[in-house]
């Protein structure tokens, strides 16, 4: 035998005792499959987008078979996979308050003008790094749509300039509330309740020379609510959803529009 063939018949040897022994370690080292989270987990739509609060499907469905979670966390999967797990574990269907995505922005092309021509990476995070906001407004909705290409459900589209959300496709995932860097985007009770669609923390004065549709912290809306829901802080409008009952009375009072009732799109 010459060194060659020595060689090649010594690696191939170390080769299959290696591998004889890390087949014998996996099945003595192998962690045991618990098959009630296996089975939950194949009920789980697999978006693993986390919006239950956990670090994804797994994470869920290991908490559910151990009792730490209740089935109806999962807003993709909806009230169908909460009663399927429901029924699985053999408790009372739970499920949680149905939620939809907000963009809390009205600066569209028609209501605010540039004040940079940018030429960079087309995405929201690397503008926002370099320029703030190619707007004059610097709360503003930067259109670029890294939203839209977090999100999955096609729920949203960059419209005139500014982000819009789709109620009918959104399942409250929460990709495109993370993804935005200006932080525009939350998620809210599909329950009627009043919603701010402004951001800005500028003054009024300030608000009105860069944006046709920014909350000018004129306070009207405050004095118009008789349940204490909504307050001017910072020259921005908030609402309490606890407090909010809807009525839509603060929606009326509002001289500059900007505040909608769920349900009602971007551009009503």
């Amino acid at each position: 035998m010459n060194d060659i063939t020595f060689a090649i018949v010594l690696v191939t040897g170390i080769g299959l005792i290696s591998g004889l022994i890390l087949a014998i370690a996996s099945i003595v080292m192998a962690v045991p499959k618990d098959k009630k989270t296996e089975d939950i987990r194949a009920m789980l739509p697999g978006a693993n987008c986390g919006a239950c609060g956990f670090s994804g499907c797994d994470g869920y469905a290991k908490a559910m078979a151990t009792g730490e979670a209740q089935p109806g966390l999962c807003t993709v999967g909806g009230a169908s996979v909460a009663e399927k797990i429901s029924k699985y574990l053999g408790v009372a269907v739970a499920s949680a308050e149905p939620h939809v995505s907000v963009v809390h922005c009205l600066g569209s092309n028609d209501n605010t003008t540039t004040k940079v021509d940018y030429e960079g990476i087309k995405t929201c995070a690397a503008a926002a790094q370099i320029a703030g906001s190619p707007t004059k407004c610097s709360y503003g909705c930067i259109g670029l749509g890294d939203c839209v290409n977090a999100c999955n459900y096609d729920a949203l589209s960059i419209r005139n300039g500014v982000a819009m959300v789709e109620p009918k496709n959104c399942v409250a995932c929460g990709q495109c509330v993370t993804t935005c860097p200006k932080h525009l985007l939350s998620l809210i009770p599909v329950k009627k309740q009043a919603v701010v669609i402004c951001s800005s923390c500028d003054k009024g004065a300030d608000v009105i020379k860069t944006c046709k549709a920014g909350c000018i912290g004129c306070m009207r809306c405050e004095k118009t609510c008789t349940h204490d829901a909504i307050h001017v802080k910072n020259f921005l409008a908030r609402v309490d959803p606890e407090k909010c009952v809807g009525c839509g009375d603060c929606v009326s009072a509002c001289p500059r529009h900007i505040i909608r009732l769920t349900g009602m799109s971007n551009s009503q």
